[in-house]
């Protein structure tokens, strides 16, 4: 179901000790992964000290966008989880200065709780 949900625009989980090699370089010093979710070549990152979303763009991927989004900007968030037949839970996340929120697909079955949990604890440090 990966390709599926990518399809659709749902997100998958990524595996942090992988995705450490490939950030290490623009990582701050003590930041460390929490959570991670990748979308077909895209994904957004959640560390201890921001949430990170990156865009690959173009054909071969070569290019990339790093948006840093630092905790103390995020004025409020929603999750919504999936429901019976709804195939997909939603994360909508408000910036300061921004009347729109980034919205982000995530797959049924993804730990919604978690990421509410994650975002919250590092907001409210």
């Amino acid at each position: 179901m990966g390709l599926f949900d990518a399809i659709l625009g749902n997100a998958s989980e990524v595996n942090l000790a992988e995705l450490n090699q490939e950030l290490s370089p623009i990582m701050a010093d003590n930041e460390q992964l929490a959570l991670a979710y990748k979308l077909i070549r895209d994904m957004f990152v959640f560390t201890n000290k921001r949430m990170i979303l990156i865009d690959k763009q173009g054909i071969t991927g070569s290019k990339v966008e790093y948006h840093s989004i630092p905790y103390k900007s995020i004025t409020h968030f929603c999750v919504e989880s999936a429901g019976t037949f709804d195939m997909d839970s939603e994360l909508k996340i408000w910036i300061s200065g921004s009347s729109a929120p980034i919205v982000k697909e995530l797959k049924k079955g993804t730990d919604v709780v978690g990421i509410q949990k994650t975002i919250a604890n590092f907001m409210f440090q």
